[in-house]
């Protein structure tokens, strides 16, 4: 499920908890989906169950994912403010148009970047 560099120098509990957040804004997670057990995403990437486990603590922190004792890690439920976001990158790319950057360009930039992670 994760792509994790276990040579980059960014730590790989925020590795796996940017890996969440994207997946959760492109409607890949949904809300009330359920994700694997800390043991199981450590022993999947070869990784400390604790490192597994800082990760989702922190998500569950800023609301992105619920742990329910026993029954497992799900997708919060809660409504975020993604419209401000959508504002933000709107206004950027609006930038880079009245630039003269052609939609190609920025669309290969933003494929190489995803790539990155």
């Amino acid at each position: 499920m994760f792509l994790l560099d276990l040579q980059s120098k960014v730590p790989l509990n925020e590795q796996i908890k940017t890996q969440i957040i994207r997946l959760i804004e492109a409607g890949a997670l949904k809300p009330g989906d359920r994700l694997p057990s800390v043991r199981e995403l450590a022993r999947e990437n070869g990784i400390n169950p604790n490192t597994a486990a800082r990760a989702y603590s922190e998500l569950e922190k800023e609301g992105w994912l619920l742990n329910l004792p026993k029954r497992g890690v799900y997708v919060s439920e809660q409504e975020r403010e993604l419209p401000a976001r959508s504002e933000e990158i709107r206004s950027v790319l609006k930038q880079l148009k009245d630039k003269g950057v052609a939609k190609e360009e920025i669309t290969e930039v933003l494929d190489a970047l995803y790539k990155e992670v």
